[in-house]
């Protein structure tokens, strides 16, 4: 009698699966990068699709933007994604050390599952993590190096915006782009602290060590018992660790043709929260930078007013905001009834969609309209675009940032 086995079948499928596995994996291991938009799209013929950015007087700038997050944020950050998408712009996400490789690995297959993503090839991962503290020179390294990433993945962005998980848009990209397209490249949006506020709490004198460096997790902050004298070969600013920078200043920070980013990030190293001050002192102290400085970085800091949740789905408490020019808010924290409100009430946005605009207007992701004939080179603003693109177009008529903005923030 003959008999049939299915247990060479089984052998086969597990060692089919096991490979796919492996290549997923093999890609979220690469020391860089990893791409998420690696493999095109079979079911689309791309010579239909318009993924070539129009470049020069008239046309949007192209934001890269970088989003961080920890161990449960990576709904979070696939939320703001979706928030602030543009097939114009760059975005690269990164998960510090505090994730798990599964966690990572799910962000990457999210973002492998949508389409429009595919299609413009213009979200990246950060595949391999490393230890993050916030307090310590690790979490200054973090931008530097995606910032590096960025500058190597593409050349054609003009602004690199730093994000949190937390932070959330109050503006559409369009209305952003709109706003920034008139606006000079060598601008750097950068918030500045005077002295005598931030010297209550931050102590620049006090000497630590970030072990995070060198330790595979997130470890505590060493802190020496000496101060040490402050420095009189250059000056010292601080402000915000929100910031947009231009192309041109991080290039300069991480491939620095002369001397002082990498002397100010080793003075840094040793500093308690240096996001607050390296990139402020970098363009201060820098002849080609220090006129190029806009003491505004467009984001509203809602620990300063300590909102209910009551204001928080209120429109007409984000009405100040937007009459100031704020494009993000932070932090938002876990509360999704308030980003529903916005997604609804601001950015028309639904539960599982993009933000609609000139590109397209159906806010469904996997739309294969908006991947076939979206219009890439233009955008429709909003009031809130315009609105910001008059504040910006002021800055510039009065030349506000050629006075330079360091000489009434030195410390």
């Amino acid at each position: 009698m003959r008999t049939t086995s299915k247990f060479p079948l089984c052998l086969v499928l597990i060692f089919v699966v096991f490979l796919l596995l492996f290549g997923i994996v093999s890609r979220l291991n690469i020391p860089n990068v990893s791409y998420a938009t690696v493999t095109k799209l079979q079911q689309y013929d791309h010579k239909h699709v318009v993924n070539v950015i129009s470049k020069g007087e008239g046309y949007p700038p192209v934001l890269a933007y970088w989003i961080i997050g920890t161990r449960g944020e990576s709904n979070k950050m696939l939320r703001l994604l979706k928030a602030i998408y543009h097939p114009r712009n760059q975005y690269l996400l990164q998960l510090d050390d505090a994730s798990s490789e599964s966690e990572r690995i799910d962000l990457a297959l999210s973002l492998h599952s949508f389409k429009v993503f595919e299609a413009f090839e213009n979200v990246n991962v950060i595949g391999k993590s490393y230890a993050i503290n916030r307090m310590g020179s690790s979490a200054l390294s973090a931008p530097l190096h995606a910032a590096a990433l960025l500058l190597k993945l593409k050349q054609n962005w003009d602004w690199f915006i730093t994000l949190t998980a937390s932070d959330y848009p109050l503006m559409t990209q369009d209305d952003l782009l709109h706003a920034f397209t008139f606006l000079p490249t060598h601008l750097n949006f950068i918030h500045y602290t005077n002295k005598t506020v931030q010297k209550v709490q931050r102590n620049i004198d006090q000497i630590v060590v970030d072990q995070s460096l060198h330790d595979e997790r997130s470890s505590p902050l060493f802190f020496a018992v000496e101060p040490r004298d402050n420095p009189d070969a250059f000056n010292i600013f601080g402000g915000s660790p929100w910031m947009i920078l231009t192309r041109d200043f991080m290039d300069y920070c991480v491939n620095g043709w002369d001397n002082l980013p990498r002397k100010l990030l080793m003075f840094f190293t040793n500093v308690a929260y240096p996001l607050e001050f390296y990139f402020h002192t970098v363009l201060c102290n820098s002849l080609e930078f220090h006129n190029t400085i806009v003491d505004n970085n467009i984001m509203y800091n809602l620990w300063d007013t300590d909102p209910s949740e009551s204001q928080l789905i209120d429109l007409s408490y984000y009405d100040t905001m937007l009459e100031n020019g704020a494009a993000f808010a932070h932090p938002f924290g876990e509360n999704d009834v308030v980003l529903d409100k916005i997604d609804d009430l601001i950015l028309n946005r639904t539960s599982n969609g993009l933000v609609q605009g000139k590109w397209c207007s159906n806010t469904e992701a996997e739309d294969e309209l908006c991947i076939m004939s979206s219009n890439i080179d233009d955008v429709k603003p909003g009031l809130h675009g315009i609105k910001l693109k008059t504040i910006l177009d002021e800055i510039v008529k009065n030349k506000v940032y050629r006075t330079s903005q360091c000489q009434f923030q030195r410390w």
